[in-house]
């Protein structure tokens, strides 16, 4: 009878854990099902050179999603960051033309050393981003209007900036090899080399890494988000850390941007456009909360690879573009699905 019992609470014991195990990877598993399918499929999805363009994209992508990962931690959102991704781009790509191009945006304006626009553009951002956090941390505005608004105002500022009547918002072409080098070239060690898009990702993530886990405001962002009225109490300033952690998020948003002008060689008042749903569902996969206080950096990476593989996949295989945001939309409610889930059971 011992025997009997002990063999039933066994099974029970690893039904349970299996159970655990899917819900707490249920995101990971659907993914490791479509790889092995689109892996069968199409023998080339896993070459290097396809790797290597899945990566580049997520370099951008991952940046995005850090700064979005830092609101959602502090129990807030961010959806200007897209528009911030995109404003910065058109910035930046203004003041990189080459002299000799027909349609600058500037067409007497002196040739500037590469840094230069770069520090503009990622100033652009960061104003954006301090411009959010004053308004919800002072004005107590939800984060989701906030930033909703914001998104739609900068929206319009790229617009305009770009806008040349009569023709209205033209693309912005023609710019210098040494800024474009920046999102198509490599650093090479011996006959090996790094994209250095890569390369740049890598060293924001490493930073902000050590800003989550060795700094205090990391601290103070999972206090706020785990319990604001706490943190309070526990001597937090939350405003002045809210305004923080949206102005890195906006100035992340504004490197993005250059990146994503550098990789595909100009830039349109369109550039960046629905990026912060694709990185907030980044997050989230990668186990940042909804509800706030928690996510690892380690954590958004891991989500920022799942969906590009996703997004490549899909490609691949051939489905539909129509499709394919079908199922990014099915999978980003999975997602949330999932998390709130898992926060129910902790309570």
């Amino acid at each position: 009878m011992k025997n009997s019992a002990s063999t039933n609470s066994k099974k029970r014991f690893s039904a349970q854990s299996i159970r655990e195990f899917a819900t707490r990877n249920a995101i990971i598993l659907v993914l490791a099902a479509l790889i092995l399918v689109i892996g069968i499929v199409k023998t080339g999805f896993l070459a290097p050179e396809n790797l290597i363009n899945i990566m580049r994209i997520s370099s951008v992508r991952l940046i995005i999603a850090l700064g979005c990962a830092g609101a959602l931690i502090t129990g807030g959102t961010d959806l200007s960051a897209g528009r911030t991704v995109g404003l910065s781009a058109v910035i930046v790509a203004s003041l990189v033309q080459r002299p000799d191009y027909a349609q600058r945006i500037f067409p007497n304006i002196a040739t500037m050393p590469v840094i230069l626009p770069i520090l503009i553009a990622v100033a652009a951002g960061l104003l954006v981003g301090f411009i959010n956090g004053m308004v919800i941390a002072y004005l107590k505005v939800p984060p989701f209007i906030a930033t909703l608004g914001m998104m739609v105002m900068v929206w319009g500022a790229a617009s305009l900036y770009v806008d040349r009547p009569p023709l209205g918002a033209q693309p912005i072409g023609g710019l210098r090899a040494e800024f474009t080098n920046i999102g198509t070239g490599s650093i090479g060690f011996g006959n090996f080399g790094i994209p250095t898009i890569i390369l740049i990702a890598l060293v924001v993530f490493a930073v902000y890494w050590v800003l989550l886990n060795k700094t205090q405001l990391g601290k103070n962002m999972y206090a706020i988000g785990g319990n604001i009225n706490a943190a309070i109490v526990s001597g937090v300033n939350v405003k002045r850390n809210l305004v923080a952690v949206y102005t890195i998020a906006g100035a992340l948003y504004g490197l993005a941007g250059v990146l994503l002008a550098a990789r595909s060689g100009g830039a349109t008042n369109n550039y960046g456009q629905s990026y912060e749903l694709d990185a907030i569902a980044a997050a989230v996969i990668g186990g940042v909360s909804t509800s706030g206080g928690r996510g690892t950096v380690v954590g958004v990476l891991t989500g920022v690879l799942i969906f590009e593989v996703l997004n490549n996949g899909l490609v691949v295989i051939g489905v539909s573009t129509y499709w394919q945001q079908v199922i990014k939309g099915i999978i980003i409610i999975a997602a949330v699905a999932v998390d709130i889930r898992k926060y129910s059971a902790k309570r």
